[in-house]
């Protein structure tokens, strides 16, 4: 069983002497208050400032400095949110997975591909690599509702192919209507994205709300 893996972007030196928002907005505040109770020390009593300028300033900064707090409690929420995620996800590695996805993960020399028929008909399954070329072909009779082709990892001329990712495609008729399908693949390894957590079928990598079912 592969040990779950995350991935996080490095923390570069410039990132970390980037200014944190919060701290220069209060910088920024405190010269308003300054600059404010100068203004106020020296004005002409005979023509006193317009207060509501400054009353609108203040609500401003009270704004903007809500939303910076908000976004940081947001931030924090997610990253727990992923953390969590990865936990509970871990207890499915090394189980059989069903998921949609177009592309099919040869495990061990072997894929499998599940397809739905609406009628009993030949039904057309194509394989190709990420150069669209076509490596095996295959035609079945396919029975009314749910069918199971299974793939040897091997080539149309008969050659072993490695194990990875390749692209799938299920059809029917004339003109060729796609069949919907899912692919299953044993779970891997886990990984954190930008957009929420992955989980590895070998070398197909897909996000959780692509998963379908999860076996034993």
């Amino acid at each position: 069983m592969t040990p779950v893996s995350t991935t996080s972007p490095s923390t570069s030196p410039v990132a970390s002497q980037t200014t944190n928002p919060l701290t220069s907005l209060s910088s920024n505040f405190g010269d308003f208050l300054n600059l404010l109770m100068t203004q106020l020390k020296n004005q002409d009593p005979s023509s006193p400032m317009d207060a509501n300028s400054f009353t609108s300033e203040l609500v401003q900064f009270s704004s903007v400095e809500q939303q910076i707090s908000t976004n940081a409690s947001l931030t924090q929420l997610v990253q727990l949110t992923q953390a969590a995620d990865v936990t509970q996800s871990s207890a499915i590695l090394g189980k059989q997975v069903t998921v949609q996805s177009n592309q099919m993960p040869l495990q061990n020399g072997a894929g499998t591909v599940n397809f739905t028929a609406s009628v009993a008909e030949p039904v057309t399954i194509t394989v190709q690599n990420s150069s669209g070329v076509t490596l095996q072909q295959a035609t079945v009779n396919a029975s009314h509702g749910a069918n199971t082709w299974n793939w040897n990892g091997t080539a149309s001329g008969g050659q072993t192919l490695p194990d990875g990712a390749y692209s799938v495609a299920v059809t029917s008729g004339t003109p060729a209507a796609p069949v919907p399908f899912t692919v299953v693949g044993t779970a891997t390894g886990i990984t954190t994205q930008s957009t929420g957590v992955n989980l590895r079928l070998g070398a197909l990598s897909v996000p959780f709300t692509q998963v379908t079912s999860v076996g034993n």
